[in-house]
Order: structure tokens, then sequence, then C-alpha cells
């Protein structure tokens, strides 16, 4: 996608990116995560605790952001080393990718997501793995496009109350 800068986040796009995440949430868990959960997520709570971790550098992985011709932020990734459990493993994950409801389909989250399997493919990782709402049939058809494929794992996400399935996807990585 032209006209779009890619950039490592900083502190003062908190807020931004806790907007793109929130909306997101809204936009692609709706009908999958109780509403009241969804009406009650806070953008300044959000950017608070992504704020202080970038502050205190508890960082594992890499946030990115996109940031369009006209200087607002256009989507935000986190990838880094695959979490299983507490342990991190050789192979990457992508932890978030979201874009704005309004962005969808215009390519920001396929130029974030084609950064983000480079970034660790270079890095040497030999997979990347993530994890997607088993009813989230349009980020399931997006992350298929892009080359991962469903590896049969399956895992409970508990959000407000309600059990919500996972799947996990895998995409092996040439170096």
């Amino acid at each position: 996608m032209s006209g779009l800068l890619l950039r490592s986040m900083t502190a003062g796009d908190c807020e931004g990116v806790a907007g793109i995440r929130i909306r997101g949430w809204q936009h692609a868990y709706r009908g999958l995560v109780p509403q009241s959960y969804l009406d009650g997520l806070d953008i300044g709570a959000d950017a608070e605790r992504h704020r202080a971790r970038l502050l205190a550098d508890e960082r594992s992985g890499v946030d990115l952001v996109a940031e369009s011709e006209g200087g607002d932020l256009a989507g935000w990734a986190a990838f880094g080393p695959y979490r299983d459990g507490e342990v991190r493993t050789g192979d990457a994950e992508l932890y978030a990718l979201y874009v704005p409801p309004e962005r969808i389909g215009r390519g920001v989250g396929r130029t974030l997501l084609t950064e983000a399997i480079h970034r660790c493919a270079t890095s040497g990782h030999p997979r990347m793995y993530l994890w997607v709402l088993r009813d989230n049939v349009r980020a399931r058809r997006f992350y298929e496009r892009a080359g991962f494929g469903a590896d049969g794992t399956e895992e409970p996400f508990e959000v407000g109350g309600v059990t919500v399935p996972e799947v996990r996807y895998v995409k092996e990585l040439a170096g």
C-alpha cells in the first residue's frame, strides 16, 4: 500500500493504538464476545497499559504502527517470540494486528502482516504462530490468504465471563 509509513510504536502513539485496538475489538468481535464487555472497553485505560509497558521496556517483541500520509495511525501489529505459557520458544508469534474498521480491505493489515512475517523470518524464526477466535471468519480468511493454516490446536479464551474458543494458525517462514 503506497503512502504508508511503518515504524516502531512510541509512547506518544499509545492512545491512538488503544483506539485502534478497541474499535477493532468492537467491530470484529461483535456477536462473538459479550456486548457488555465490548461496550465497557476503555481507551484511556488501554492506552495507559500500553504506555506503562513501553516505558518499562517490558516488551518481548515489536510493536509496529502504520502511519498514513496525513500522519494518523492506520494500524498496529505486535509480534515477537512465541509464548508457550511462560516459555518463549524459537518460533515467532503475531500477538495482535488491528486496523480501524474503515480501513479494512485497503491493504493496511496486509502491509503490517507482511512486514511482521519478513522481520520474523530474517530474525531466523522457523515458524510464525497466531491465535484467532474460531468464529472470526473474516480474520481466518485474511490469515489463510497470507499462507497461514489452522494446525488443529484449539484453546478456550475467557472474555467477559464467557469462554470463546481460539484456534492456532501457523506459517512456515523462509529465512
